[in-house]
């Protein structure tokens, strides 16, 4: 099921970018999602950087 803001990213130049998700553990050992949109080519590097 795509969100409208995702779904309206589809058109023009919205391509290029990816929508990433990350669970990140905190200090008192709960999840958080981190979530950003980059482009294409960077989603591996984002994965690698982000802690």
């Amino acid at each position: 099921m795509a969100k409208k803001s995702v779904a309206s990213i589809q058109t023009g130049g919205g391509k290029a970018h990816t929508k990433v998700i990350k669970m990140v553990k905190n200090e008192k050992g709960s999840y958080s999602f981190r979530e950003e949109m980059v482009l294409n080519d960077e989603v591996k590097d984002w994965f690698a950087k982000t802690k």
